[in-house]
Parts: C-alpha cells; sequence; structure tokens
C-alpha cells in the first residue's frame, strides 16, 4: 500500500486519533480509552470519547509549550521528530505520575498504565492542566531515554564483550 493511500485511508478510518499513540503503540504507557485497529499490517489507536481526546491534546498542547527549552526548540507548534515527541509524551507521563506522588509505583520507568485515569486525577488533584507542577513535569521529560541508538548499542555490545576476554 503505497503512503499516499496509507495516510487517506488512516484518516478515514480513525476519526478520533489518540494524541499518545506513539506512546501506546511502543508499549510505554496505555489507557483505558485506547482503541487498537490494523490497516495494512500497520496498526493505530483511536480514542473512545472526544472528552477524554481533548483532555489528552490540552495536556500535551501545555506541556510542548512548558517544555521547549529541555527539546531544545523554539517553536511549540512546530511537528515534532519520533524522539522528541517521545519524550513529551513518556517523559510527561512519567512526570505527572511522579508529581501525584505515587507511592505503589516503584519504578519510574515502569509504563504508565492509564492515561486517561492519571490525567483525570491530576485534574482532580490540581484543579486543572494549566494548574500542574510543570516544573517537576519537565524534569521527567528531560530525564526520559528512549531506546539506545544503534551507536550505543554497538558500542555497549563491544565493551560487554571486551569484559569477557581472558586477561
Amino acid at each position: 500500500m503505497d503512503q499516499d493511500a496509507f495516510r487517506d485511508t488512516y484518516a478515514a478510518v480513525n476519526e478520533r486519533r489518540c494524541p499518545y499513540e506513539k506512546a501506546i503503540l511502543t508499549n510505554n504507557c496505555g489507557c483505558a480509552l485506547a482503541k487498537r485497529f490494523c490497516i495494512a499490517e500497520r496498526e493505530g489507536v483511536r480514542c473512545a470519547t472526544n472528552a477524554g481526546q481533548a483532555r489528552c491534546l490540552e495536556f500535551l498542547d501545555l506541556l510542548r509549550q512548558q517544555a521547549r527549552f529541555a527539546l531544545r526548540t523554539t517553536d511549540g507548534g512546530a511537528a515534532l521528530p519520533h524522539a522528541k515527541a517521545m519524550r513529551i509524551q513518556v517523559g510527561g507521563l512519567r512526570g505527572v505520575r511522579a508529581a501525584l506522588e505515587e507511592p505503589e509505583v516503584a519504578d519510574a520507568n515502569a509504563p504508565v498504565e492509564d492515561v486517561d485515569g492519571l490525567l483525570r486525577a491530576a485534574v482532580a488533584r490540581f484543579g486543572g492542566l494549566a494548574a500542574l507542577p510543570f516544573g517537576q513535569i519537565i524534569l521527567q521529560v528531560a530525564a526520559y531515554r528512549g531506546r539506545p541508538s544503534f551507536r550505543e548499542r554497538r558500542r555497549a555490545r563491544k565493551a560487554r564483550s571486551d569484559d569477557d576476554l581472558p586477561t
């Protein structure tokens, strides 16, 4: 399937695109409102409700404005490369989770179980998304490291194999 046909079909099938699609498809988070679908061996995610999608979009817009320095970008509205989009999505959710001080989450790198539930809890606790402690959240955005690059993985593999050599 060519890219233009895929994009057209995707737009027709996915009327309510999930803002956290990348994070959900990479298993960095889940959401009670996320519905997966397939088109030509590709997977996509749609949101089940308009209110849930609006809440996620509002949070991502606020977070992108606040995280411009951490992302080293000046334009808060421009399309982000995949790695920076993942930093915003996953790091931002981990930051909200840290701001809510969930003691049952022992590992800060653990996947976020429910995006919608987390954002609802944040709204209930702080009175709205604009009132979130973005200073604390941005720390998690800056700390998020995605999958290492091929070069970094190769270096780590070489270092491990060098350590195994007898001296």
